[in-house]
Order: C-alpha cells, then structure tokens, then sequence
C-alpha cells in the first residue's frame, strides 16, 4: 500500500467505490447553492431591493432603519457587509465544532436549510418591505457561506491527493451548470412576464423563490451520500466564542506559515476576481453603454463557458500541476483587464467576448486553488481551515471594491477603475510564485502528490 493510501486510510476516507459515490453526491452541493449566487445574487437581488428601497424612501431618498438616515441605493451594499460580518462570527464557531465532532453533515443540513428557507422567503418581498429583505438577504448570504466552508471541508476527506483538482473542478463545473440552466429559465420568466399573466415584480420574486426551493430540493443528495468521520486525533478545538476560535484558528496557522503565504495569495488574487465579478456589470451600463439584457447575456455565458473552462483547467493542472495552471489563469486576468480597458462602447460583442474569456479562467482558477489549499490543510483541521479559507473568498474581498471606487472617484473614470485592478493579480502571482507548494504539503503532514 502506498503512503497516500495509508494516509487517506488512516483519515478515515472511504475506499474508492464509496469515494466515489460519495465524491458524486459532493458534487451535488455546487449544484444546488450555486443558483442562489448567480440568479439571486448576481442578477435579480440587488436592482430589486434597491427599487423596494427606494419605494419606502423619504423625498430626499433616504430610509431611516431604528432612526438611522441610509440612502435607498446603500442597502443592498450595507445588507451584503453584514452578511459578511454575520459570517465571519460565526464560521470559526462551526469549523472548530465539525472539527472537534467530526460531524460536519448536520451543520451543513442547517446552514444550507436556513439559507435556502430565507431565500424562498424573498417571495413576500414586495411594496415597501425592504427592512425585510435586508434582513433575508443578510441570513441567506452568511448561510451560503457558512455551508460552503464546511462543504469544502470535505474534499481532503473524499479524494486522495492526485483526485483533488479533477474532483474540485467538477464541483466547480457542476455548479456553474446549475446557474446557467436556472438563468435561462428566469430569464424566460421575467423577459416574457406579460404573457404568463405575471407583472415584474412577481416574476422577479418567483425567480428569487424558485432559487431558495431549488437550493433545499439538490441538498438532500450530498446529505444523503456524504458521510461523517470520527474526529481525528488532535483534531479537537475549543468551541468558544466565534472571535475566540478565529483568533485560535490564526494561532495554529502560525505553525504552517507556508499555508499562511498560500492563503495570503488567495486573498489577493481572489480578491481581484470577486471584484471584476461583482463590477463588470456597472463597467458595461454606465462605461460602455450596454443595456440590462445585454449585461445578464453575459451573465449566463460567463456561467456556461465557466463549465468548460473549470474541466480544461483541471485537466492541465494534471499535467502541468495546479500551481502553475493557476499562475497562467492570473497572467489571463491580467490580459482581459487590459483588454477591458479598450473595449469601444455601445459594442456588444465585444464585451461578450470579454465574458467568455472570464468564463473560460474563472471556474478553473477558482476549483483550483480550493483544490490546492487542501493539500496544505492539518488533519482534522479541515472544517477550521477551509472556514479561514472561505473568509478570505468572501469574508475579506473588500479592497478590490475599494480600490476600484477610488480609482473611479479620483479619475471620472471607468476605464481607470478597471485597469486598476491589474495590482491584484500582479501581485497574487508574485506571492503565488513564491510560495514552495510541495514543501508547504509535506510541512502540513500529507502526503505530495506527483504534480501539484
């Protein structure tokens, strides 16, 4: 028996028809919460609470929660901060108890469930109920996160080491076909409202729904495949407060500062990513001129080709390894910032040109470096690590935003915003490159496979 069996054995990790088995029903969580982040978050959220905002507003445009004066417009904003907020409290707590248990499946049965309940909810957002959707909005958002930490948890435990970027990108590719087949579907209902006997704001609402049901409907089968571990030796945490937990969680990650300079990597990298996401729409309407089917056109090719390029990218990390194919995507970054930056107005296809080269790197450099942060996690610290991991995906990806409205607001410009980001991923490839990944594996006590 090779070292990395008898590791994966001693791990607790099933032999390769159960692996395999469960590896498919680990799949399915991509599959199911993935549409809340492309069809609710992405799309329809946002300009919908914005405009319920704005009808409970005041003449001069503001709402005044517990007496407190907020422009319309800030609301969805402020509602996504204190998701992260919310999140980042109380990820340690559940990291360190699926850490300490060993029973990571029934607090991801209730991150995911509590998530999907808010989401269905967001049906009854309608008039001037906007404290309403904030308040979901905030609950679905940190669930979502919360339930992707300890999803992630699991991939140590149901691939060995040479599996993990196949196994990872497909969770990736699973989940981006989720999204596109369910936009394509919301996009029938709200481009054709009229004819089904529905205005907009009730077709918007069902699309919101649809995605809540959908998420609790494809959770029952990661549920019903996963399997929880007994905890493993030195693998028990104190579960104290979420503070107290995170500031032990950063502790231990002292002891491994090669993990430390990887994740560091990710944050800035990751950081850069999430914000040409969440800004390319605004880019499009007000630089460029594009109208709203235009922009969720892209949405859903950015979604399909993601499909693509998370499986072609998996397949060039076995050959070239995840480190390298990870350096290549953020040298691909850095070209399409650049290539946004010339884009002419009014252009449609060139900008959905831009959307399917963001596709084609995003699921891919994505997968992978989940994938290649597994390697670097302690056993029985999965849950605890990867809640530091989808901290630093979503909890800390706050500057890039930052850096692009400064850039917007010290130049008039767009076009300057958007160049601006190149800094991420310039220097998420210098850290990237330093970090000595096979001597980071070893030094967190697992085994280095061939290509990594």
């Amino acid at each position: 028996m090779s070292d990395a069996e008898t590791a994966d054995r001693a791990a607790g990790a099933a032999e390769p028809p159960d692996r395999k088995r469960e590896q498919r029903g680990w799949y399915f969580y991509d599959f199911a919460c993935s549409v809340y982040s492309t069809s609710v978050l992405t799309v329809f959220i946002g300009p919908y609470l914005t405009s319920v905002a704005k009808a409970a507003a005041d003449a001069e445009g503001f709402v005044h929660p517990l007496g407190v004066p907020i422009r319309a417009g800030s609301v969805f904003a402020y509602a996504v901060s204190a998701s992260v907020v919310l999140a980042v409290l109380v990820m340690p707590l559940t990291g360190a108890a699926a850490d300490r248990t060993g029973r990571k499946k029934p607090l991801l049965a209730a991150a995911a469930y509590l998530g999907a309940a808010a989401t269905a909810s967001m049906f009854f957002l309608d008039g001037d109920r906007y404290l309403l959707g904030a308040f979901l909005l905030i609950v679905a958002n940190a669930s979502l996160t919360v339930s992707m930490a300890l999803y992630n948890a699991y991939l140590p435990q149901i691939a060995a080491p040479e599996e993990r970027d196949a196994v990872s990108s497909r969770g990736w590719a699973f989940g981006y076909t989720s999204g596109a087949l369910v936009l394509v579907l919301d996009l029938v209902l709200y481009t054709g409202h009229e004819s089904f006997g529905l205005t907009e704001s009730e077709a918007v609402r069902i699309c919101l729904a649809s995605a809540g049901l959908w998420w609790g409907a494809f959770t029952l089968v990661p549920l019903r495949r996963l399997r929880d571990r007994r905890a493993a030796p030195g693998g028990e945490g104190a579960v104290g407060s979420g503070w107290r937990q995170l500031t032990a969680t950063l502790r231990d990650m002292r002891r491994h500062p090669l993990t430390l300079s990887f994740l560091l990597a990710y944050l800035v990298y990751n950081d850069g990513v999430q914000t040409v996401i969440s800004q390319a729409s605004v880019y499009g309407s007000e630089e460029l001129g594009l109208d709203q089917t235009t922009l969720i056109t892209a949405v859903l090719l950015v979604q399909v080709l993601a499909v693509a390029g998370a499986l072609g990218m998996g397949r060039l990390a076995r050959v070239h390894g995840a480190k390298r194919t990870i350096l290549g995507s953020l040298a691909v970054w850095t070209l399409i910032l650049a290539a946004g930056y010339f884009l002419p107005a009014g252009e449609p296809v060139w900008f959905f040109a831009l959307a399917a080269a963001i596709g084609l790197v995003l699921g891919g450099s994505q997968a992978l470096s989940r994938s290649l942060f597994s390697h670097l996690v302690p056993r029985g610290k999965e849950a605890e690590y990867f809640s530091a991991y989808e901290m630093s995906d979503r909890g800390l990806s706050w500057l890039g935003p930052l850096v692009f409205g400064l850039a917007y607001q010290l130049t008039g410009s767009y076009r300057d915003a958007i160049i601006s980001l190149v800094i991420f991923f310039a220097l998420g490839f210098v850290l990237l490159a330093r970090v000595p990944v096979r001597k980071a594996v070893a030094a967190a006590g697992n085994p280095v496979p061939d290509r990594i």
